[in-house]
């Protein structure tokens, strides 16, 4: 019986991802929670500029059209700098923003690890993609593409630039403390950064491949604040 919860349990809540638009997730319950306001609209990935998925993938996981839910190097990597920061996959972030609370623990990573390969099994890329851009914190209390555009942009996600998409991507770290509009030296040169990585990878067509391996990292910032 604990075999089969066990194995039927998160195909069960990871399944309707792959058709059911995600407008409340751990993370903004638990802003909620504090009494925060929690501002979010669900769009469909054709009303969010691809600019804004294809800076993401440059900034946070330039290997998510190839892996299958895990960067097994930067993982060997952080572990051999003493640190889990940024090994985690787009995907990772998905399941941990849904299922799962903040902090950092090994009973947390593991249900986030199982919950990855259902994940990974069950929805195609391009729709964890597409849950990503809407369920992301851009700001205090500002989840997904369409808050983020318009709060901060004045204008629809659709209408995103690459600067200003390369901006938000540049706040992922630290969104609570970090504003792509109004944005810090440290956001400026990131952008920056993130904008060379969309021209190695090609554009937004990089994010549609699902083989070849993808352009080097170069000359990332060493350091989030």
């Amino acid at each position: 019986m604990v075999l089969a919860l066990g194995l039927l349990g998160p195909a069960i809540a990871v399944l309707p991802l792959r058709w059911v638009s995600v407008e409340s997730t751990a993370f903004m319950r638990q802003d909620e929670a504090r009494g925060d306001t929690v501002r979010q609209i669900w769009v469909p990935a054709e009303h969010i500029s691809p600019w804004l998925g294809i800076a993401v993938v440059a900034s946070e996981d330039q290997k998510f059209p190839m892996h299958h839910g895990f960067d097994l190097e930067s993982i060997r990597d952080a572990m051999d700098d003493g640190a889990a920061r940024g090994a985690s996959t787009l995907s990772q972030q998905v399941v941990k923003n849904i299922y799962l609370w903040q902090g950092r623990s090994w009973i947390r990573k593991g249900f986030e690890a199982w919950l990855t390969v259902y994940l990974e099994l069950l929805v195609p890329k391009p729709r964890i993609l597409e849950i990503y851009l809407n369920i992301a914190q851009f700001g205090p209390g500002i989840y997904g593409a369409e808050a983020a555009a318009t709060n901060l942009f004045g204008k629809p996600s659709a209408l995103l630039t690459l600067d200003e998409a390369a901006r938000l991507a540049a706040v992922l770290p630290a969104p609570q403390r970090m504003n792509a509009a109004q944005p810090s030296a440290y956001v400026r040169d990131r952008a920056a950064w993130i904008q060379d990585q969309v021209r190695r990878l090609g554009g937004p067509g990089y994010i549609s491949l699902s083989s070849a391996e993808p352009a080097a990292v170069t000359g990332a910032p060493a350091e989030r604040p």
